[in-house]
């Protein structure tokens, strides 16, 4: 046994021999280290020098301490601490003083590089942002970007610049142009396709809380491609992040399907809703007014969608009406499953955990596939029972 020890010991410490010695051949490949080497003997050799020499002489180096602390303080203070008074002393401290400016200027135009490197990144959206959490990602660009910007703002006055992060392919000059408006300080940016995973990681996506997808225009991409790299990011930022939260913008309806089973949150048929709206205008009765006043982006009047309290649900849709009061406004309906699929899967299977049989838990996960999130249910009947994740919906002027 202690034979097999020592064979297994002395197999190890080999390996790690030969490990170290391949590390010191890499090593020896960078000219880097030619330099480095170069640089250390000459400082040696000059307090070498300083130290035979000055001994000698009243210059006040008495001890290789003191010819060590002269070294030290001619290399990072640039000046001498003693008077050196021979040839030889004067030639090394000499040595010590050029090193000693290239070692500063060196370390001083390094620390300034790595500044300058990190801001450009940063300017350019190379950068990875840190220590982001419950933060909103806005993905994608078009013109009149800044607008959109604004009405998320207003819209959400919970939400500051500074926990927005936008993700799009536009070039760095747009971001610039919206990072000089005051109202906008401190926004984020990541530049890169918001489809990559790497990208979308660069954003902090496993710790945002909601994300934006816009239709990109960033570049000259065709309404399918558009379209396509949505449903591709949703699945991303899904696979990533199941819990957070995602309205995504489609052009063309026949993939809202596919939206659905990646469980995004909301979809936003922007095509469906142009065509909706030029055909309620044409009827003269002044559909698109009313349409615009309430879908506005002020978060104090037209619809908003607010919760219900925790001692309502279970309760009628008609008892929770009568407890409501002119300055809540008017409630209109419903709104079910709010939150995302994520949460009410998890939902599910703490029902199941109460009662663990095998139909229960298959019947519960199937109810979670087939919820339609934030499904609206207007001016339901007064003996309609609210379940949880259920918001009301008021019109407020």
């Amino acid at each position: 046994m202690g034979k097999k020890k020592n064979k297994k010991t002395s197999g190890k410490f080999r390996l790690y021999f030969q490990k170290t010695l391949r590390r010191i051949a890499a090593a020896f490949k960078d000219s880097k280290i030619y330099i480095f080497i170069l640089v250390a003997f000459l400082v040696i050799f000059a307090t070498i020098a300083v130290f035979k020499t000055e001994t000698k002489t009243d210059s006040g180096i008495e001890s290789k301490f003191d010819s060590i602390w002269f070294t030290f303080v001619a290399l990072f203070a640039g000046y001498f601490d003693y008077v050196v008074k021979s040839y030889v002393g004067r030639f090394g401290a000499a040595i010590l003083l050029i090193l000693g400016i290239i070692l500063i200027s060196t370390i001083t135009g390094k620390i300034s590089s790595m500044f300058m490197d990190s801001l450009m990144k940063k300017d350019k959206g190379l950068a990875r942002l840190k220590s982001m959490n419950r933060h909103f990602l806005i993905c994608g660009w078009r013109k009149g970007f800044d607008k959109i910007l604004d009405a998320v703002l207003n819209s959400n006055p919970d939400i500051t610049p500074d926990l927005i992060v936008l993700v799009n392919d536009a070039p760095s000059e747009e971001f610039e142009k919206i990072s000089d408006e005051k109202r906008f300080k401190g926004i984020n940016y990541i530049s890169g396709d918001f489809a990559d995973e790497a990208t979308l990681k660069r954003a902090k996506i496993e710790t945002a809380a909601r994300a934006l997808i816009i239709s990109d225009q960033s570049k000259k991409y065709s309404q399918l491609e558009v379209d396509s790299r949505t449903v591709l990011a949703v699945l991303t930022m899904k696979n990533i992040n199941p819990s957070v939260y995602i309205a995504a913008e489609l052009s063309d309806s026949k993939f809202q399907n596919h939206l659905s089973l990646a469980h995004c949150d909301e979809i936003i048929l922007t095509s469906d809703y142009e065509y909706s709206l030029l055909a309620t205008a044409s009827s003269g009765m002044g559909y698109s007014n009313v349409i615009r006043t309430l879908i506005g982006d002020d978060a104090e009047s037209g619809i908003l969608i607010e919760p219900i309290p925790s001692s309502y649900i279970g309760k009628t849709y008609g008892e929770f009406k009568k407890s409501l009061s002119a300055a809540d406004g008017i409630i209109i309906g419903l709104l079910l499953n709010t939150g995302n699929f994520h949460e009410r899967r998890k939902d599910a299977l703490r029902e199941a955990q109460k009662n663990p049989d095998i139909k229960t838990i298959v019947s519960n996960l199937q109810k979670v596939k087939t919820l339609k999130s934030n499904e609206p249910v207007l001016t339901p009947s007064e003996d309609f029972i609210i379940q949880p994740f259920t918001k009301a919906i008021f019109v407020r002027g």
